[in-house]
């Protein structure tokens, strides 16, 4: 697929299903590119729905099947649009430490990943009312193939990264804050207490769907 060129081909991109419950689309919005007028759209659209459908299939789809609807903040940037704000202190790290993370399809194959930045409702509904950020790092840790992750104080929000090589690490601005395990090392709370902080949470893909047939 080439680089969309006008209003039909950002459609079609836009269609494109990654996963069982997301499409391209939901990950394009920026408000850097709404508010400067910068295009956000992939250079290199078959590289980007790629690596996320991996990022939807093995990380976002099992987080909407177990706790309900999970919101996108920010996704996908373009390099353009990543390295704008990078320049004008808007909060992107620059665009080689961003390949295969915000910036979707850049980079060589062992850089290849990509990254969304969520939140949760469920949890952020209870991380309001005081619960530990790291109840929820240890459940994602416990049970999906993540690369990285980094909390954001509000709402709880998170950077999750899959990668073709996952790092498995986490890091917070919420304290306490600071690298909680580092690329290689092991979870210095043992199994059985990290279960204990989640002993709480929904069971993993436990939400039913409908089957997916044509009626008639």
């Amino acid at each position: 697929m080439r680089k969309p060129a006008s209003m039909r081909g950002l459609e079609n991109l836009g269609r494109v299903r990654l996963s069982r419950h997301f499409y391209m689309r939901d990950f394009l919005h920026s408000e850097i590119g709404n508010l400067y007028g910068i295009a956000n759209i992939p250079e290199y659209p078959d590289i980007a729905i790629e690596n996320g459908r991996q990022l939807c299939r093995t990380l976002l789809d099992p987080l909407e099947e177990t706790f309900g609807r999970i919101a996108i903040r920010s996704a996908y940037r373009s390099p353009a649009l990543n390295r704008f704000g990078n320049d004008n202190g808007l909060n992107c790290a620059r665009n080689s430490a961003n390949f295969g993370s915000h910036i979707w399809d850049m980079g060589d194959a062992s850089e290849q990943g990509a990254c969304a930045s969520i939140a949760i409702p469920w949890f952020a509904d209870q991380y309001d009312q005081g619960r530990d950020w790291r109840d929820l790092a240890w459940w994602l840790h416990d049970h999906l193939p993540y690369s990285e992750m980094y909390f954001f104080p509000k709402l709880c929000a998170l950077n999750l990264t899959w990668r073709v090589k996952p790092k498995r690490t986490i890091s917070s601005y919420v304290s306490p804050k600071g690298m909680l395990l580092a690329a290689g090392a092991e979870p210095a709370e043992k199994i059985a207490d990290r279960r204990a902080r989640y002993a709480d949470f929904p069971r993993f893909r436990g939400i039913e769907y409908p089957d997916a047939q044509m009626g008639g």
